[in-house]
């Protein structure tokens, strides 16, 4: 039995797809994760500006895609204030859902293969959620899927809001239901609260960070839905347990990034973070109960802290034997053997 809330194995969420080995947020990436053996799938959606939902990382679509090399759209190069960030690119509210079929995607990742790229084209949600069907039946097993609402807030103000096309989604595919293998996510409360109305699928209140002080402590920004709002508080004010009490109301679950939970210092010198002493946070969820859904996990020597040798398996097995109730992956393969390992006992030496 693992130390999670309901005592079950931690998911293994695969995080925009296997997007380690192949362009991340594409039917293929999807696929490949199902295939390895992971829980559930993970798209962000973003909206076209036809109001349908694509699986995009950011509205940009400069790095994600073949855009940029596309000369009939060159003229939609433009800035856009995101959250209050501006940004340079092309942007998905720009496309219609036509023009989006034309883009492939491509690896954003420089030291993940790149042979891939242009081969593969930009999932809708609807795509997404009928290849959903079809593996779960392919491989016996019910695969679950886990969307992201990406940037609510600016979507609402530039008219394409998401949380009625996420549902009306889920609703066509039959998904739309509290036991279904549905989690839909976000970083602002106010898009939880809207689905809410909406919908009776479990939900995740995602929890951001920036840095990690010299104290051990996250320095975190806030949901942009409370900025918007002139509400004060940050995301380190709802992992405290007066803030868990009241994410409990809304929420089933948080996903925290890992320093939260293992707070890894940067080397001053460049090196690699060295680890600090776990925080209260998973039972502090646990206790009221929300479960744990980490985020983000990647093999890559460049993510992981000195104390796991450059093992990725290290990670996970210290995150497991916490209680983590779910992680997000890149590299689903790697989460799913680390579990089997510590389910059969087996530790690496």
């Amino acid at each position: 039995m693992f130390p999670t809330l309901d005592g079950a194995p931690p998911l293994v969420i695969a995080h925009r797809g296997a997007s380690g080995a192949l362009p991340e947020h594409t039917l293929e990436a999807y696929a490949r994760a199902a295939l390895l053996g992971a829980d559930y799938l993970e798209p962000d959606l973003v909206a076209t500006r036809d109001g349908a939902l694509i699986a995009r990382h950011e509205p940009d679509l400069t790095d994600s895609t073949d855009v940029a090399s596309r000369p009939e759209f060159a003229a939609r190069r433009r800035t856009a204030v995101i959250d209050g960030r501006v940004r340079e690119g092309w942007f998905a509210c720009d496309f219609t859902l036509a023009e989006v079929a034309t883009l492939r995607a491509v690896q954003p990742w420089p030291e993940r293969p790149q042979r891939f790229n242009g081969r593969f084209a930009i999932p809708t949600f609807d795509a997404i959620l009928a290849l959903r069907a079809r593996l779960s039946r392919r491989l016996g097993r019910a695969i679950g899927v886990y969307p992201e609402t990406k940037h609510p807030s600016w979507h609402a103000a530039i008219g394409l809001p998401l949380e009625g096309a996420l549902v009306a989604a889920l609703a066509r595919h039959g998904l739309n239901a509290r036991a279904a293998p549905v989690f839909v996510q976000s970083f602002e409360p106010a898009s939880l609260a809207a689905l809410a109305a909406r919908t009776p699928v479990r939900k995740v209140l995602l929890i951001d960070g920036d840095a990690v002080r010299p104290d051990g402590g996250v320095d975190a920004g806030s949901p942009y839905d409370f900025v918007l709002a002139g509400d004060p508080r940050r995301y380190s004010d709802l992992v405290t347990p007066e803030g868990l009490a009241e994410v409990r109301r809304f929420a089933d679950a948080i996903g925290p990034w890992k320093a939260y939970i293992v707070p890894a210092l940067p080397d001053p010198a460049g090196g690699a973070a060295r680890l600090l002493a776990p925080t209260a946070l998973i039972g502090d969820a646990h206790a009221a109960g929300l479960a744990v859904h980490a985020f983000t996990f990647r093999d890559e020597p460049r993510w992981l802290a000195a104390d796991y040798r450059g093992e990725p398996a290290a990670e996970y097995r210290l995150f497991y034997a916490l209680g983590v109730d779910g992680v997000f992956s890149d590299f689903a393969g790697t989460a799913l053997a680390a579990r089997r390992a510590m389910a059969a006992g087996v530790v690496a030496r």
